[in-house]
This record gives C-alpha cells, structure tokens and sequence, in this order.
C-alpha cells in the first residue's frame, strides 16, 4: 500500500487567463489508496487544476507537492495522465503506440509488451491488438487512452472524463482497473459529470465552483455531515399517539403544513402524501419539530436522510 509520502497536495493553488481567474486558493489532496473523485460544473477549473499538476501548464501561485516535496519534470513523468482531448495516434495500431508510450515513459522493450498485452487483456481489446486506432469505435478508443495513461506503471493517476461515452460494460472493466491501481497504493484523482458514478466509485471528493473549492473530503463524511439537518418524518395526520384524533388550532394551516409551520427553522424540501423531507436550519430544534408534529398525528417516522452526490452538489454549487 501507499504511504503518507505519496500524497498529492494543491496549495493555493491560482492560475488566471487573460486576467480573468481560473482558480483561485485552491487546495486539496489526493490520498494513497484512494480513489478521488473531481467534480463540477462546465468552466468550474477542473482541467486546469490537473493541467497543472501534470505540467502542462504553471500555476500563477500556490504550489503543487508530492509526498510534502515540489514536483519535478522526473517525478510528472512517472504520472499517467488521460487529458481531456485525446491524443493518440489514429494509423498506429493498439499494440504499437501502447509499447512506443511504454518506451517514452523508460521502460524496456519486453517490459512495454508484457504490460501493453496485460492491459489490452484486462480492457477487453486483445483480438483487436494489431488493428489501427481509427478503426474502433470511439468508447474503445478510450479504453485504449486509459491504458495509455497505465502502461508504465504510474505512481499517480490523473484521468479528466475517463468514462465518457463508455457503455456499461466498459465502465465497469475500466472502474475495476481504477480500483486495483488505487489498492495497489497509487493515489487516483479523475473527474465526471456522472456524479451516481463518482457516488459509487469514489473514497474522497473534490467539488469545486468557479474557481474555488467548495467541498472536499471523504465522500461518506459529506454526507453524514449533512445528514444531521435532513429529515425524512411521517405523520398519519389527525391521529395522535393515543389514537385520538387531534384537534388543529383556528385558523392554522393543515396537513403537513400544520406543523412545518410552527418551528422556525425548517423548510420543506419533498413531499410525498404522508412523507415529507425537511431541511432544518442550524439554529431549528428538531424535537421541537417533534413535538409539533405529534400535536398533529402520529409520528411514523422521524431519521435523518444522507443526502445523495447530487443533491450535496446541488446544495454547494449555486
């Protein structure tokens, strides 16, 4: 397994265009061992952040470190790295350009064909090893960027829309591979717009906004954290714990209104018949919320929701 030496960090991290910013203080890491999933908005500056830790391009300030020291042109080498516009060669065939980036990356010519065999293998692309690149169909020409990005064996991934425009199947065999690299100890950063597919594939999750990081950090940790002001309650209205039918005062609203409008605080969130989500602000008392709602009904049912990727997403990207 990886150690804490092998951690990626972004530190402050700025870079502007023309004067307008792209990232601003941005800082996060990507753990070993783990999978970290990169996620926002179209323009958000997630291809710039990985540009920059790649190389390709120089942040204006802030810094980038490996294992707490700066990054070098030796060490980038050693990343694998799947850019957002794909680069390979389309009159090459799979197995060639796969050795020859083996090769590029300072492996030995045996050692480039073993991996590159063992990866066509793994990708579900073997019988198609001496055919041209621009002869597949474009989910198979990604599998074959992904493999480009692991041939040599990288101490870091970074992989921007790795799965984009993959059917099932493939993005399984290809989140497979991502899992075994990030077991095998290699910290693995990679950004998509599918965030159920991030949810379920995901340790760590970055979310950044315009530039800035808006939520970082486990991935079940965010949304426990945001589990405690959401709940899920059910009443069976008129109805209270004695089996009495309960009275509403003159003049209140009724049905599930009756008791969301009592308590300060809360908002409703969903509503379906009987069951209702509410969001409660970090002032709101929940056993207020309670005892409001057993003045009305019966309470069925009153537990906290974990919030899904989205919905988290939805919450801190405004």
């Amino acid at each position: 397994m990886g150690t804490e030496q092998d951690e990626l960090a972004l530190v402050d991290v700025c870079r502007s265009f023309d004067g307008r910013p792209a990232l601003t203080d941005v800082s996060f890491t990507v753990r070993p061992g783990r999978t970290t999933g990169f996620v926002g908005a179209n323009g958000a500056g997630k291809t710039t952040a990985m540009r920059i830790v790649v190389g390709v391009l120089a942040a204006d300030s802030g810094r980038v470190e490996l294992g707490g020291r700066p990054l070098t042109p030796a060490v980038r080498r050693r990343f694998g790295y799947m850019p957002e516009e794909r680069g390979l060669y389309p009159k090459m065939t799979l197995a060639d350009q796969l050795v020859y980036l083996g090769r590029v990356h300072g492996l030995d010519a045996a050692t480039a064909r073993r991996r590159t065999g063992a990866l066509l293998e793994r990708l579900g692309l073997a019988d198609r090893a001496r055919d041209l690149l621009q002869t597949l169909s474009l989910g198979n020409q990604q599998r074959v960027q992904v493999a480009a990005a692991l041939v040599h064996d990288p101490v870091l991934l970074v992989l921007d829309e790795p799965f984009s425009g993959l059917d099932p199947l493939a993005v399984d065999a290809m989140a497979a591979l991502l899992r075994e690299r990030a077991d095998a100890g290699v910290p693995v950063l990679f950004s998509s717009h599918q965030l159920e597919l991030v949810e379920r594939l995901c340790d760590d999750v970055v979310i950044v906004d315009r530039g800035r990081v808006v939520a970082a950090g486990p991935a079940e940790r965010l949304r426990a954290d945001r589990a405690g002001r959401r709940l899920r309650v059910v009443v069976d209205p008129g109805v209270d714990d004695a089996g009495v039918r309960a009275s509403e005062p003159e003049g209140a609203p009724t049905g599930v209104a009756a008791f969301l409008d009592q308590v300060p605080g809360v908002s409703v969130r969903s509503q379906t018949g009987h069951v209702v989500v509410v969001d409660l602000a970090e002032d709101a008392d929940d056993q207020a919320l309670l005892a409001e709602a057993q003045r009305h009904g019966r309470v069925r049912e009153l537990t906290p929701v974990r919030p899904s990727l989205a919905e988290i997403f939805r919450e801190v990207v405004r």
